[in-house]
């Protein structure tokens, strides 16, 4: 079956940046191009909005990440880094990428979700019910099997890693 993505699709990205680099860090060792990502997502399509969904830290370090994505036409979604007793840390922004593409579904044809977490299933759901293609961009060997199938389409980075990923200095 051939996928039709035609240029007056309204697209949505929504990036979980967490995700994604978790995934290319521990599957190829690098990062990734988020720039790459958001080209392959809108697919020559009308972008209404991109978001990526960031975590600051106390030291600020990933203010010029930040600046580099806000350069490419991502808008930011900034949470601070939550630090518990015992050293462990946590940065979740699953509600907050469930609420923003049920907020903006009602504008868009076609809600992309750069993520692999099996969490966003049931928003997947929610969405195709409210007439909407969903399409998922992640890594297919760190992606839930189940978010894969749900999905309208699933495109799998690590098939073409050197496409989205950029090399870690040394």
């Amino acid at each position: 079956m051939s996928i039709v993505k035609h240029s007056g699709q309204r697209v949505a990205v929504l990036i979980d940046v967490q995700n994604l680099y978790h995934s290319a860090k521990n599957l190829f060792g690098a990062r990734v191009n988020f720039g790459a990502i958001l080209k392959l997502a809108v697919s020559n399509r009308s972008l209404i909005r991109a978001f990526a969904y960031v975590v600051k830290t106390k030291t600020g370090e990933e203010k010029p990440f930040f600046e580099a994505l806000i350069e490419q036409g991502i808008e930011t979604r900034e949470r601070d880094l939550q630090e518990f007793f015992g050293g462990i840390k946590k940065a979740d922004w699953d509600v907050g990428i469930t609420v923003d593409a049920i907020r903006i579904a009602p504008s868009v044809d076609t809600i992309v979700l750069a993520s692999g977490d099996g969490d966003f299933f049931q928003l997947v759901e929610f969405l195709q019910n409210q007439g909407k293609r969903v399409e998922v961009i992640a890594f297919g060997r760190s992606a839930s099997a189940k978010i894969k199938e749900k999905a309208d389409e699933f495109i799998d980075l690590g098939e073409s890693p050197a496409k989205y990923l950029l090399k870690t200095p040394k």
